[in-house]
């Protein structure tokens, strides 16, 4: 019988992939990660950031527990605390502090769960791993999720044939509420569990708190981008991202307004005011770290510049530094440094870079200076 280990997060999507699995006839055993320590959802005065009596990260390994022993199946735990903190969290402070925002789910992908958390499973005897990422995986080819609302391939954008060999995604032909169906018939206890939200490691804390935590607030001026007039004050640059339009933090204007720039070295946001989006929509971005899943370097095909982006026609122009040229005729409004460009062809996810640079009509847009 062909051992499987499969991630289990506590949650219903890696529930019923395990109990999928062991319906198919493999021999299933779990592996919860931790990868954050609780203690650092303290505030800045060292008090807890929520108040319930159990951190939702021990909730959690409850719930898979719990699961565990209804599947009957045994459940390993490993820390991979240092290791996150080295290669995830180190990286998103440092993107913050240059004005970017970054988005650290792809390499928790990279670094963790299909390396470290990999390498642990096979330690365990593991022939294959399992997750609940909604994603298919078919002829060596990375394919979105029958249910696109829930297609998790952007995540995924960062990884490599190697990481994805003996790699089982279970309920990447389903939807999102055949999953639910089958929880409940199975009498799983996360059935009706919500899901999670968020950046993996905040969670559903108030981002802002969480992130004062370890960078310090550094107040400046908002300026409206046509008069150059000092409207408000911002909270700091790491807090705002470009085309955001809630919580920007100026009052008395019933116009709606935007986030359209920042200029790091002198501490300014730039918002602008209506609703045409002009100061936001570029037509050509350069990529870094660049990764593609197979040996195609394909000159032409789509890309979402966000999650549950729209899919852009690009086209691609590959430097001697390894960055690549990604043109979209078309225009895209918020293609925002820090962020990842994801490519697809049709189905298929072809790879991914983070957005290094921004131009509109060949020239770079300051919205990041």
């Amino acid at each position: 019988m062909e051992k499987v280990i499969v991630g289990i997060s506590g949650g219903v999507d890696s529930a019923v992939s395990a109990y999928l699995l062991q319906k198919a006839g493999y021999e299933v055993e779990g592996l919860f990660m931790r990868n954050w320590d609780a203690a650092l959802n303290n505030d800045v005065q060292g008090n807890p950031t929520l108040g319930n009596d159990i951190c939702p990260q021990e909730q959690d390994y409850n719930d898979a527990l719990e699961l565990c022993k209804t599947l009957n199946i045994p459940l390993h735990r490993v820390d991979f605390i240092k290791e996150y903190w080295d290669a995830v969290f180190s990286y998103f402070l440092d993107e913050l502090k240059k004005g970017r925002t970054p988005n650290p789910d792809l390499l928790c992908n990279k670094y963790i769960k299909f390396d470290l958390f990999k390498k642990e499973a096979k330690r365990l005897g593991a022939t294959k791993i399992a997750t609940g990422h909604y994603a298919i995986l078919k002829d060596s080819k990375l394919l979105r999720a029958v249910d696109h609302n829930k297609d998790q391939t952007y995540f995924l954008a960062q990884l490599n044939q190697e990481q994805l060999q003996d790699v089982l995604f279970p309920i990447g032909h389903l939807e999102k509420s055949k999953v639910r169906q089958i929880a409940e018939e199975a009498n799983l206890n996360v059935a009706k569990k919500k899901d999670s939200t968020g950046i993996c490691f905040i969670g559903e804390r108030h981002y802002q708190e969480f992130i004062q935590n370890y960078l310090k607030p550094n107040p400046g001026d908002i300026v409206n981008v046509s008069t150059n007039e000092v409207i408000g004050r911002h909270n700091g640059l790491m807090n705002y991202t470009i085309g955001q339009r809630r919580n920007v933090g100026i009052s008395g204007y019933d116009e709606r307004h935007y986030v359209c720039g920042k200029n790091v070295s002198e501490n300014i946001l730039y918002v602008a005011f209506g609703d045409q989006n002009d100061y936001l929509v570029s037509d050509e971005c350069i990529l870094e770290q660049v990764n593609f899943i197979s040996d195609s370097r394909p000159e032409s095909c789509t890309a979402k510049f966000r999650y549950r982006g729209e899919d852009f026609p690009v086209f691609l122009s590959f430097l001697p530094n390894q960055e690549v040229i990604v043109r979209y005729p078309e225009g895209a409004k918020a293609v925002t440094p820090g962020q990842f460009c994801v490519f697809y062809s049709g189905e298929e996810c072809l790879g991914s870079g983070i957005i290094k640079s921004v131009k509109k009509n060949g020239n770079p847009l300051w919205y990041l200076s």
